[in-house]
């Protein structure tokens, strides 16, 4: 299993409960990530090749892609890396966020494009879009920003900025209370999906706060793609 999110550690969890042998890899790309049950992997393969070879030695029945849905490249390699091995692939992959009534949101379709927009709509901004996109807004010199992240980012960085390192999930009262203290305008964040984070979209809700949400990127061509970790175990084969 490609996994990094909750979707992934709920999936093994389950998996290990049924009996089921499991290897969860992990990009590595955060320091202290969250372990899933049972043996985990960490670090990439190398390319489609280098895991097309590795589940071949493996002997891999099933891969399930339960990584986050901004992973583009790890999703696209276990598409091409399944194909050669003749391995089933499996995408498990989160619902995105859904509008409500008294939402402000401004769709984009990268960080970039979220960049742009940010002038016409406040000069405080929360962003919680990840670490590795920062220099997108790197040279919005008259913006403040509270840089909200997991690990500490790299530079280019914007030059007003507070740095928040911090891991969901998050309660909307505590959101309120960020969004007041520091009297943000404007949250621009990714289509993550999920529960984890969703609070801080409802406090920029009660605040009337507008939102700036990059879309998801196009999937990578995995053959099925579910929602759920149940949908998942249907399709599996049980061990008895």
């Amino acid at each position: 299993m490609l996994g990094g999110t909750a979707e992934a550690r709920a999936l093994a969890a389950a998996l290990s409960e049924r009996g089921v042998p499991v290897v969860s890899s992990l990009a590595g790309r955060v320091a202290r990530p969250r372990l899933p049950v049972g043996e985990v992997r960490v670090g990439g393969f190398g390319g489609p090749d280098g895991l097309a070879a590795w589940l071949a030695e493996q002997r891999v029945g099933t891969v399930v892609d339960a990584t986050h849905p901004f992973a583009e490249r790890i999703s696209a390699s276990a598409v091409a890396a399944t194909r050669t091995a003749g391995v089933p692939l499996l995408r498990l992959e989160r619902p995105g966020w859904q509008a409500s009534p008294g939402d402000d949101w401004h769709w984009t379709a990268s960080l970039p494009e979220a960049a742009g927009l940010l002038p016409e709509l406040g000069r405080r901004v929360f962003l919680t879009s990840g670490r590795q996109g920062l220099p997108a807004f790197a040279h919005l010199d008259d913006l403040w920003f509270l840089i909200r992240c997991v690990d500490p980012p790299e530079p280019p960085l914007p030059r007003r900025h507070e740095l928040l390192l911090s891991r969901g999930p998050y309660q909307v009262e505590a959101e309120i209370g960020l969004l007041r203290t520091h009297r943000i305008e404007v949250l621009v964040t990714k289509d993550s999906g999920g529960s984890m984070t969703a609070a801080k979209l409802t406090a920029a809700r009660e605040l009337g706060l507008p939102v700036v949400l990059v879309r998801r990127p196009a999937p990578a061509g995995a053959p099925e793609t579910v929602t759920s970790v149940d949908a998942v175990l249907a399709r599996l084969p049980r061990v008895d």
